[in-house]
């Protein structure tokens, strides 16, 4: 047995110690020095071969080190991969968790490092965002990543198209929406060091994917993220319908970024939210935007001018910004204590029944609106039925025509010259009645061009006509300007009527006893002067389809046709129907006072389908009765001209040229003026308006059709 004494025990553990720090005692001598790598990449000259080529090496910025964080390291400090002088070109990255361990953590669970851990050698590092050799201090304002610079480093890579398409970045305008955002303005415009930057979102080291759960941006967390900045807004939020979907995990709970989005936060006071937050509120409220978009406030908004938005309602002007909270809750600014207040903000003179309107109303939901959906029906039904009848009438004439001027084209084309030209001319309408015409044709397409574009404003068409016209605003004040015209020239022809009625009043009389007598006024009113529908008219009716046919022969006409007539009451239907409902819309205020606040859904019906009704009708059957017919086309001056030519009289109203010579009055109506003399300033009037009105039309049946395939 071999006895080691505890001196010689003690020098051989000292021996194997040596030997196991031989190697780490001799690289501590032989540790390289900054001044042994200056000594290669200080110099422009120092060169080095790669693969057959002379390459300059990298130089190192001498200056900037000298300011950095890291002035005192030596080079291998960082880039401890370095074991010799001479080393290949592509030396290990530098490490920094050698130092900076908990942020070398935290950016390994980032996306950025999970990216470079599956290969993504694009994905940002260290020096990317903070800097190589020249890193200062985060708060100096040389740092890359010091808050007001923040942004244009994110958007080196957020900003590169081919970064972005690479790795399939879902905001690639990202960097560049936030710097016109509010908080970019503020930040990199207005200097507000407050405003949020990058990372005051995203975070800095551990930046995670919105899917992640810890993430700052996950949609459960997106609240109390913009909360640090916003904290009264996020206790209003906590407290609203829609915090408490969030509080209770229901994904359907939209959150700060789903009203304002993520990175082009505009100002909420400008108009531009405003014109968009009904689109927004429409994500997850699409039934509710659909019936808003009915209403003239929702139509206005959609026609208004881009980056803009007209004075209406939009949806947060009714249920609140953040504090959106159910109707039954006493604090909703819809609950029953507190709406009238809510409509006064735009509507002062509001009073209780006017809270009765309903802004979100479906006719077609015959359950919750009995009354507005037999509205609907109603004026539907008119719709489809006077179309229906009429344009089974246009096309059996247009038929019937065609076939005359195919089987005789001579003899129909001399006839229509010969109406047109004849030698004797009598009138047919007076100064006065032309003038109403005038104001009849210019209020009628001031009202359609300013009108229709709301009843179709879902088309492209119609935004362009409101954007010539100059938005909702303008386009208002021409359509109610438009609607006192219509109002003037009603006004102006019933009192004619009555002047007339009061100066013939002794014809009623019996000239020899000058007593009343009942047949006498009979005649006035049914008389075949009088524009009052009469069995005559009927009997015309029926004779004029059967020419249509062929199966009797073409009727002659007294002074006024029996689509003339209809004409003439489809204005006194009109002007009652569209005129009264488009007061109600124009005062609500006041009408409310009277009857509840659904009478301005029903009146928006009304006034619409009316109106599609005139429009269709005057563009379509009226202008072919009166232009459109092969021996008018292509325009009728008669209500320009005031004067019909006895040809004509003949070839169409053959009962009234035969009233006028029995009854000794053709002389009467006998006219020698000037009409040749500016017809064609007229006829150029004409044309302008004729071609209006079928482009209008067009325009409304394209709409429609665009809306049924929808």
């Amino acid at each position: 047995m071999i006895t080691i004494s505890h001196g010689k025990l003690s020098r051989i553990w000292l021996i194997v110690l040596a030997m196991l720090l031989m190697p780490t005692l001799l690289f501590a001598v032989e540790k390289l020095k900054s001044e042994d790598c200056l000594d290669c990449h200080l110099d422009p000259s120092n060169k080095r071969t790669v693969n057959g080529h002379a390459e300059m090496m990298a130089l190192f910025p001498t200056n900037g080190f000298a300011k950095s964080v890291h002035s005192q390291l030596d080079c291998i400090d960082c880039h401890d991969g370095i074991k010799e002088m001479v080393h290949d070109k592509k030396v290990p990255p530098p490490n920094c968790t050698g130092c900076h361990d908990k942020e070398g953590k935290d950016y390994a669970t980032s996306i950025h490092g999970m990216s470079h851990a599956m290969g993504a050698s694009g994905a940002a590092e260290c020096w990317d965002c903070h800097g190589s050799h020249e890193i200062v201090p985060v708060k100096n304002g040389d740092s890359p990543v010091f808050k007001m610079n923040l942004p244009q480093t994110c958007a080196k890579c957020h900003s590169n198209t081919n970064l972005t398409k690479e790795y399939q970045i879902e905001f690639p305008e990202a960097a560049s929406q936030y710097m016109d955002s509010i908080h970019g303005t503020a930040l990199l415009k207005m200097g507000l060091i407050v405003a949020p930057s990058c990372n005051d979102c995203h975070g800095a080291h551990k930046i995670k994917r919105s899917v992640d759960r810890d993430s700052p941006i996950n949609h459960a967390n997106v609240a109390k993220t913009c909360g640090k900045c916003h904290v009264g807004i996020e206790e209003t939020y906590n407290k609203s319908i829609h915090g408490q979907l969030l509080a209770a995990g229901d994904p359907r709970g939209p959150v700060c970024i789903d009203c304002h989005s993520a990175h082009q936060i505009v100002n909420p006071a400008g108009k531009n939210f405003k014109s968009l937050s009904d689109d927004r509120c429409g994500k997850c409220h699409q039934d509710r935007l659909e019936h808003y978009r009915e209403t003239y406030h929702g139509k206005a908004m959609m026609l208004g001018k881009a980056n803009d938005a007209p004075e209406v309602a939009a949806c947060y002007d009714c249920h609140g910004f953040h504090d959106v909270l159910p109707i039954s809750n006493p604090l909703s600014h819809l609950s029953a204590n507190n709406i009238l207040a809510t409509c006064q903000k735009c509507h002062p003179g509001a009073t209780a029944k006017f809270t009765e309107y309903r802004p979100h109303a479906n006719p077609l939901d015959q359950k919750n609106y009995p009354l507005l959906h037999v509205v609907f029906l109603a004026m539907t039904g008119l719709l489809i039925g006077t179309f229906g009848f009429f344009g089974v009438h246009t096309l059996a004439w247009l038929v019937r025509a065609v076939w005359l001027y195919l089987h005789d084209s001579k003899t129909f084309r001399e006839a229509k010259i010969k109406t047109q030209e004849g030698d004797e001319w009598f009138t047919r309408f007076q100064p006065f009645e032309r003038f109403l015409h005038f104001l009849v044709v210019t209020s009628f397409l001031t009202l359609v061009v300013t009108g229709m574009p709301l009843k179709f404003y879902y088309t492209d068409w119609a935004k362009f006509i409101f954007s010539l016209i100059g938005g909702p605003e303008t386009a208002r004040m021409l359509h109610r300007f438009a609607a006192i015209i219509t109002f003037l020239y009603f006004t102006l022809h019933l009192s004619s009527l009555v002047g007339r009625s009061w100066k013939g009043r002794d014809k009623l009389r019996n000239p020899a006893t000058g007593k009343l007598e009942i047949r006498r006024f009979y005649t006035a009113v049914f008389g075949p002067d009088s524009m009052v529908p009469t069995w005559q008219d009927a009997k015309d009716l029926i004779d004029h389809n059967k020419w249509f046919f062929g199966k009797g022969p073409k009727p002659q006409f007294d002074r006024w046709t029996y689509w003339e007539k209809f004409d003439y009451f489809a204005v006194f239907w009109g002007v009652a129907i569209i005129g009264f409902s488009g007061l109600i819309m124009w005062f609500p205020e006041f009408f409310t006072r009277f009857v509840p606040g659904w009478a301005i859904n029903i009146a928006l019906i009304l006034h619409s389908d009316e109106a599609l009704l005139a429009a269709g009708f005057i563009f379509s059957i009226h202008f072919f009765n009166t232009h459109f017919r092969i021996e008018k086309f292509p325009m009728d001056t008669v209500i320009f001209s005031g004067r019909v030519s006895k040809a004509e009289m003949l070839h169409e109203r053959r009962r009234w040229y035969d009233r006028l010579v029995a009854t000794g009055k053709l002389d009467d109506f006998r006219v020698r003026d000037e009409w040749f003399r500016w017809k064609n300033i007229a006829k150029t009037f004409g044309y302008l308006f004729f071609g209006l009105g079928l482009v209008l039309l067009a325009l409304i049946l394209y709409a429609m059709v665009s809306r049924l395939v929808h």
